[in-house]
């Protein structure tokens, strides 16, 4: 009996998905709950799994764009092929039984590699690495290969020096003028796709300040020590300015709305999306409640939400939602810009690299690490007033660290 496998409902705006990889291969004898493909929609990426036992018999291929409820492949019942390690003949085994030793050696002490299926992140690092699966010994269940045994491996150095010897054969001529066409991915694309539509769709704003980072960062230097002995994570600046933010939409409730028709919701929550840079693009895991949460469970949250995305481990309902933004260009850099608004929220802030500059304070010029602040806006629901005074707010707040404790 064959038993079809179709592409799963992954989410309620998903309408489609790409067959990025193939796990196992077409005529490969798979197991029930087995992986043998890995889907990737425009927000994460999931494993596809056999239903029951028995034939893969591939329809689609990598790279093909899919519909929720397509054909995958089917599976058939029997007609596996055998397993390497079941008995031959006996006349085979008198044959061949000097040639088959070294196998059974090597199968006997762990080192018949081959036998191991790395995971999809496995599998992408050992491609980038350009080494074959087949050599990499993994240590995860059932001898599958983890992202760790993939960081590991090396390249055989027969392997490494093949593409030096014919690299001759294969350099472009100078001053050769090469181009490569590569398929946009689902999340490019509906990244693209958004961004165009708020800068159509919306009368986005933007507004600038900068802050004086010396009182936080010599709170960090005096308390970093106990609180990642206390708490188990390091004291960062996003907890900090996560909970700025927080403190100053209680002034400015607006900030925190969306305009949905003809009305505003404003919600009595903060869900603050994080930008994260991910494997794929731009990823926006949330913050749940932000409002109600310490400096400690904020750096818990942000760790484990940006390592899920970097694993391509975040799912649907950990990117769905969010009531505000926070993108941190500086750690690439950036020492201004201005970010677009992540619909159908009204506003993000902009965080950027920190600098020393001469300012004046207290009639003296004094060496201070900067940091300028954007805060882009949707005017329809936003006035001036509050875009400014909101900045201004997180301004105060993160240059007297005490007034986050204090709520004044």
């Amino acid at each position: 009996m064959s038993l079809e496998i179709k592409v799963p409902p992954v989410g309620e705006s998903i309408t489609e998905v790409v067959l990025s990889r193939w796990v196992k291969n077409d005529g490969d004898a798979v197991e029930m709950d087995e992986v043998i493909a890995e889907l990737e929609s425009d927000k994460a990426t999931f494993e596809l799994t056999a239903e029951q036992a028995g034939t893969l018999k591939t329809v689609a291929s990598e790279g093909d764009t899919l519909a929720i409820g397509a054909v995958v492949c089917s599976i058939e019942d029997g007609g596996a092929a055998p397993k390497a390690k079941e008995a031959a003949p006996a006349e085979e085994k008198a044959v061949s039984n000097d040639a088959q030793q070294p196998a059974a050696v090597a199968e006997r002490s762990g080192e018949n590699y081959a036998t191991g299926t790395p995971s999809p992140a496995a599998g992408k690092i050992l491609a980038e690495k350009g080494v074959d699966a087949g050599a990499v010994k993994g240590t995860g269940v059932d001898g599958r290969i983890t992202k760790e045994d993939a960081l590991k491996a090396e390249k055989p150095a027969a392997a490494a020096k093949a593409p030096a010897a014919a690299a001759p054969v294969a350099a472009a001529a100078p001053g050769s003028r090469n181009e490569r066409r590569e398929k946009m991915s689902p999340l490019r694309k509906t990244v693209a796709k958004r961004l165009v539509a708020v800068k159509n769709e919306t009368a986005m704003l933007t507004t600038f300040n900068e802050v004086n980072m010396k009182p936080i960062m010599d709170l960090r230097g005096k308390y970093k020590d106990k609180f990642k002995e206390k708490h188990g994570v390091g004291l960062g600046f996003m907890s900090f300015f996560t909970k700025a933010v927080c403190e100053a939409m209680k002034d400015f409730p607006a900030v925190n709305a969306r305009i949905d028709g003809d009305g505003i919701i404003y919600n009595d929550f903060v869900d603050i999306s994080i930008a994260v840079s991910a494997p794929k693009g731009l990823v926006v895991p949330i913050i749940r409640n932000a409002e109600s949460l310490s400096l400690a469970e904020i750096e818990k949250s942000v760790i484990e939400l940006a390592t899920k995305a970097r694993d391509s481990k975040l799912s649907i309902e950990e990117m769905t939602g969010g009531t505000f933004t926070i993108t941190n260009g500086g750690v690439f850099g950036s020492m201004m810009s201005t970010p677009i608004i992540n619909a159908p929220q009204s506003a993000i802030l902009g965080m950027h690299n920190i600098i020393e500059r001469p300012i004046a304070e207290k009639g003296e010029v004094v060496v201070r690490p900067m940091m300028y602040l954007a805060l882009s806006y949707d005017h329809r629901i936003i006035d001036g007033r509050e875009s400014v005074g909101f900045l201004v707010r997180v301004k105060q707040l993160l240059e007297d660290p005490a007034r986050l404790l204090l709520g004044v």
